[in-house]
């Protein structure tokens, strides 16, 4: 095997594939990266940890097929830390020597034939646009648990019905919901998959702003999903488990609401809640007019502020945890946002707006349970 290739389309390609190299390993073949160079003028990188597979496609000048598994973390940071010339591979023995410019790198080979077969793709089931999948994934994920005790909340749920894909995720904290259009193969498809946040995240990152392929095992009994973009493909294995009706936790209406500026409100938390102690909330009083922020339970440090807030309903006062609060905000991408109150101890639905008393101008929707306020 011997290739030359771009120092750059290299690094992405292999940036890509190490993202499924485990880092415990349960067998030494899983830690590698497989690369395989056809004389087509074809190079294919692939791993793969039994869940998650990724592979990559770029274009090299072959000068002699074959294959090789090298190490994945190596591999990745040898690509990192190239200079910007032409990148040669060969395979000489049981070594794979990587020269570029002035640097010349020799890295041990595992038995190819011991790497697992890697899963085929699933049949295409529609396009996605790459940037408005990454906003709405970016926009879910941080409500998804990241507590391993309850795997199944660490997920984020697609539901697929026609030409919308809602994503939902929950840590029993929060949840966040988001909707999106897409293109289907099928107008009348319909289907519901849990997958992993940290795959769905690193793939919407990785996979760029263009048409993203999106593949499913099956329609009926769905146990693989697929992304692909621009010779970048990913499998996944989807998790196992009823992941429960949260959608229905969203109030059918709120007879208290207020709007405020989300970027005075984001500014506002942060500020207030530098005195916060760990684990503490920050309150929020609203009434005619205003909404004061406070934060700090003792004599060592407090904190207030107020802002303006367009307030109709009646007076109300709740409490939130900051991070929680700050997270939902940051996803609003909108100029306003408005909460929506029941009960002082029931959760708030947060949507954006446009400007004060204006229509509901963001497919997103985040809900927030309220820490109870000591008398």
């Amino acid at each position: 095997m011997r290739f030359t290739v771009d120092r750059d389309v290299l690094d992405d390609a292999v940036t890509w594939t190490s993202r499924a190299v485990p880092h415990r390993p349960p067998t030494p073949v899983l830690a590698g990266v497989k690369i395989e160079a056809e004389r087509s003028g074809t190079v294919r990188l692939a791993s793969f940890d039994y869940e998650v597979s990724a592979r990559g496609e770029i274009a090299a000048d072959v000068v002699a097929e074959g294959t090789a598994l090298v190490s994945g973390r190596l591999l990745k940071e040898i690509a990192n830390a190239l200079p910007s010339k032409p990148v040669d591979f060969s395979l000489e023995g049981t070594k794979v020597v990587v020269v570029c410019g002035a640097s010349r790198f020799t890295l041990s080979t595992m038995p190819v034939d011991q790497f697992p077969n890697l899963p085929d793709f699933p049949a295409l089931s529609g396009t996605v646009d790459g940037a408005s999948f990454l906003q709405a994934v970016t926009q879910v994920s941080s409500a998804a648990s990241k507590d391993e005790t309850l795997p199944i909340l660490t997920g984020i749920r697609m539901e697929i019905e026609g030409p919308t894909i809602s994503l939902l995720a929950t840590d029993r904290y929060r949840l966040a919901l988001r909707e999106l259009t897409w293109k289907p193969n099928s107008i009348d498809v319909s289907a519901v998959a849990l997958v992993r946040s940290k795959m769905l995240v690193e793939s919407a990152r990785s996979l760029g702003s263009g048409e993203v392929q999106v593949a499913l095992s099956t329609e009926s009994d769905v146990n693989l999903v697929g992304f692909a973009s621009n010779g970048l493909i990913t499998t996944s294995l989807l998790m196992d488990g009823e992941y429960p009706p949260v959608r229905r936790l969203f109030p059918d209406e709120s007879p208290i609401t207020a709007i405020v500026k989300t970027s005075d409100l984001i500014d506002a938390t942060r500020r207030v809640s530098l005195v916060a102690e760990r684990n503490s909330s920050v309150r929020l009083a609203f009434s005619s007019g205003e909404v004061v922020l406070d934060a700090g339970q003792t004599e060592d440090a407090q904190a207030l502020e107020a802002l303006e807030a367009t307030v109709e309903g009646g007076d109300i006062t709740v409490a939130f945890n900051p991070h929680y609060l700050l997270d939902g905000l940051s996803a609003m991408m909108t100029d306003y946002v408005r909460l929506g109150f029941t009960q002082e101890t029931k959760p708030v639905e947060f949507v954006g707006v446009d400007k004060p008393g204006g229509a509901v101008s963001s497919q997103f929707r985040y809900l927030l349970v309220p820490i109870r306020i000591s008398s």
